[in-house]
């Protein structure tokens, strides 16, 4: 089967519009339809445009044939993040429509979304009350905007993820997830989860058993080794590989967003793109689950 852009983007805005393009009934029909609009983001984030000037300026010279009509840039912004809930349904669409839906190994890990350097920025940015500042121990060094929560199966297909204050704890957010969809720990039994030492705790352990759910992570130097301990570093390898599709791949640190809103729905289209990736290389029979070699040209 053909594995490029094109047939990504085709298969996908059938996806989407056979099972989630609804139907309006108020007011005048859009020129740019939902599916065609949740298409079209993904696009961006596979082709890796940071300005949606260019971007828009792109889809108008090469995309015109698949997308006839694109909104100007003020349209396509208040489209965008007026359209999070559909990107969010179209992320677990997706993720339903694999096998790796039904997997019972999961991995966790939170990374930093950066939304400010400067402290006039700090001051008079309309994310005050959502980001704060905190520490990411990856890159030593202090950052002020949220953390990205993500779970997700070894091959990274996404199955919950949150934006979160960078000063909360991060067992009392990964509880919380859990606590919002209870079902997808209970329908999975004996689901491992793997996570690195940041989530130690008795609680937070005690909490997952009670759940059906078993924490694996690395031991501290107080403690004795423990049990599957052995198989974290390969493991390990696979969360940083997720973050780094995330990051280096599809610009994750580079979302330009301004509100919450903003920044929520680019965080939601760098996951979906990396869902849908994900999704097509598994329905084409590719090898390489989460390469997106096929889809940034």
């Amino acid at each position: 089967m053909t594995n490029n852009l094109d047939a990504l983007l085709t298969a996908l805005y059938v996806k989407i519009d056979d099972e989630i393009g609804g139907t309006r009934w108020l007011g005048r029909p859009p020129q740019l339809t939902d599916s065609e609009l949740v298409t079209l983001a993904v696009a961006q984030a596979l082709l890796g445009f940071t300005s949606e000037s260019r971007w828009l300026r792109f889809v108008g010279s090469r995309l015109g044939a698949m997308f006839p009509y694109v909104p100007r840039r003020p349209g396509w912004n208040k489209r965008l993040r007026a359209a999070l809930p559909l990107v969010k349904r179209a992320i677990r669409l997706l993720a339903v429509d694999t096998d790796f839906w039904f997997d019972n190994h999961w991995i966790i890990d939170s990374t930093l979304v950066e939304c400010g350097r400067s402290r006039p920025t700090v001051k008079r940015s309309d994310m005050a009350g959502w980001a704060g500042y905190g520490y990411c121990a990856s890159h030593s060094r202090f950052f002020w905007g949220l953390r990205l929560f993500l779970v997700c199966t070894p091959t990274g297909m996404p199955i919950l993820w949150a934006l979160a204050n960078p000063k909360l704890d991060e067992r009392e957010v990964l509880s919380a997830m859990l606590d919002r969809e209870p079902h997808l720990v209970t329908d999975r039994p004996s689901l491992l989860v793997i996570a690195d030492k940041g989530f130690a705790s008795k609680e937070f352990e005690a909490d997952l058993a009670f759940r059906g759910a078993e924490l694996l992570r690395p031991s501290f130097k107080r403690e004795k080794k423990r049990r599957g301990e052995s198989l974290l570093k390969s493991v390990r390898q696979l969360i940083e590989s997720v973050n780094d599709t995330l990051k280096g791949q599809l610009d994750l640190e580079r979302h330009g967003g301004r509100t919450f809103e903003g920044v929520a729905v680019r965080v939601a289209q760098r996951i979906l793109a990396m869902a849908a990736a994900i999704w097509h290389n598994h329905k084409t029979g590719q090898s390489v689950i989460r390469s997106l070699i096929a889809y940034d040209h």
